[in-house]
């Protein structure tokens, strides 16, 4: 999801959404681990996300 699109979502959403990448992220992990994984890029997609997420919630604070 682009930045664009992140910042137009409430605090609410985006909460939920980080909830989502970091479960969507422990699956990779978990692919990765039993060498199941075939899309390694997606490793680095969700770790970016999760990042564009954080920093969109801490702004939201001040």
């Amino acid at each position: 999801m682009s930045i664009k699109e992140l910042r137009q979502k409430s605090a609410a959403d985006l909460n939920g959404h980080l909830v989502e990448l970091q479960k969507e992220q422990f699956a990779l992990r978990m692919q990765k681990v039993t060498g199941q994984m075939t899309k390694t890029h997606e490793i680095r997609r969700v770790r970016r996300e999760i990042a564009r997420v954080k920093m969109l919630l801490g702004a939201a604070k001040q």
